[in-house]
């Protein structure tokens, strides 16, 4: 939350830097974006970085020893600096650049897992989780023998804490837990799960990939052993993506990936891997977008995370103010004064589709589906659901906008009903 001294956002002024956010569509809609938990928008400075970056700094970096090649070597490493200190690491060493959050979660699973899970081993997931942070650990399991074991939910939408301590055991090796859930906008005790995992030796892995866009996030404080979030649900480009990992873990993991980079010499007989970070980075990186990503945490921390998780707390309640008067519209998820700026939604009647479609022809952009979260959803009783989620940018004014598309479509659905009757 915003602190006494500070100012809220001006978000009329900030989308100014947003040049998307002037588009219009389907003839003469101004373009209402609320999809911003699948993805952002980029600011004009991001915009540009990756302009620059091409026209003025970009080669290969560390293999190259001419001046260009310095020039981005240097500028790719101060990026990687820069992500450090947004998530108050020790070492710029545990910083991994990936190609996203899955490629993170991916990475983890392959190299620390296959050495360190086995059969009779347990891991601990949340019914609440990504795909992303499901698939890769359901397939260590498949390889190594390993179990699975689950955190349930209670009625309100939060994690069943008191479910943990029967679930955590001598045999739980990995916990993998969501920071926000994409569902319910949840936010989960991160700092408390962790202590508990950590009494029973077990390794944790965050998946940040909602919390780290909205609110400040300290791996050290978290005390967590992994972290993973993508750039593009903060701004900034697609294409790269965080892993932090507790120094000593990656240094006693295998590579993941073979080939140039990674390596400090090969021979006939073998390969030599290469010192943290480069190890796990193998070919040629994702330069620009972590440039990118650099900008949009300037951004970010200009405006204040503070700021932003405050500007978005004002805009769900508002919204769950709103849509709670339609008749129509059930609410699912969290209180939303204790969660992230995601309202998730059925509509009575009406498919989750053909709702998203219908508001997107009056401009108003959400999503619609099982969001990456099928077990959720079954969990919950439901096939899909609309999601609206909001960001810096966003305001009150877009809310009476969404909730206008979605009154016209109780008005279509009950004229519909009336005609079919007929």
């Amino acid at each position: 939350m915003a602190t006494a001294t500070e100012t809220p956002i001006d978000a009329e002024k900030i989308r100014r830097d947003f040049p998307i956010l002037e588009t219009i569509i389907h003839g003469d809609k101004r373009l209402v974006y609320l999809d911003n938990a699948a993805t952002t928008q980029r600011p004009q400075a991001v915009i540009q970085a990756v302009v620059d970056a091409y026209e003025k700094h970009y080669a290969n970096v560390h293999r190259g020893i001419h001046w260009l090649s310095e020039q981005s070597t240097n500028l790719y490493e101060e990026a990687r600096v820069r992500v450090q200190q947004f998530l108050g690491a020790s070492s710029p060493h545990e910083i991994i650049f990936t190609t996203g959050a899955t490629a993170s979660i991916n990475l983890v699973a392959r190299s620390w897992g296959d050495v360190n899970v086995k059969a009779g081993d347990e891991i601990l997931l949340t019914e609440m989780e990504h795909h992303s942070n499901i698939v890769p650990w359901q397939q260590l399991a498949e390889r190594t023998g390993a179990t699975i074991k689950w955190i349930p939910i209670t009625e309100t939408m939060q994690l069943d804490l008191a479910s943990l301590e029967h679930l955590l055991s001598s045999r739980t090796k990995l916990v993998a837990i969501t920071a926000v859930s994409n569902v319910l906008g949840t936010i989960n005790p991160v700092a408390e799960i962790v202590k508990r995992a950590h009494a029973y030796g077990a390794i944790v892995l965050v998946d940040a990939a909602q919390s780290a866009p909205h609110e400040a996030t300290d791996v050290q404080q978290w005390n967590a052993d992994f972290v993973a979030f993508s750039g593009h649900k903060m701004m900034g480009p697609s294409g790269v993506g965080i892993l932090y990992g507790r120094e000593s873990l990656l240094e006693a993991m295998p590579p993941f990936m073979g080939g140039g980079s990674m390596i400090r010499r090969v021979t006939l007989e073998g390969f030599e891997p290469a010192d943290l970070p480069d190890k796990f980075e193998a070919g040629t990186p994702p330069i620009v977008p972590a440039l990118g990503l650099r900008a949009a945490i300037d951004y970010l921390e200009q405006v204040g995370l503070s700021r932003v998780a405050a500007h978005e707390r004002v805009l769900t309640r508002y919204a769950h103010q709103r849509m709670s008067q339609l008749d129509s519209v059930t609410l699912i998820g969290s209180d939303p004064e204790i969660k992230s700026g995601i309202v998730t939604f059925v509509m009575n009647d009406v498919h989750a589709h053909d709702v998203a479609s219908r508001l997107d022809s009056v401009g108003v952009a959400i999503r619609a589906g099982h969001h990456c979260a099928m077990p959720l959803h079954k969990k919950l009783g439901l096939v899909a659901t609309n999601r609206a989620s909001f960001y810096l940018y966003n305001t009150l004014e877009e809310v009476d906008a969404l909730v206008a598309g979605l009154a016209q479509i109780h008005e279509w659905r009950a004229t519909h009903r009336g005609r079919r009757r007929t």
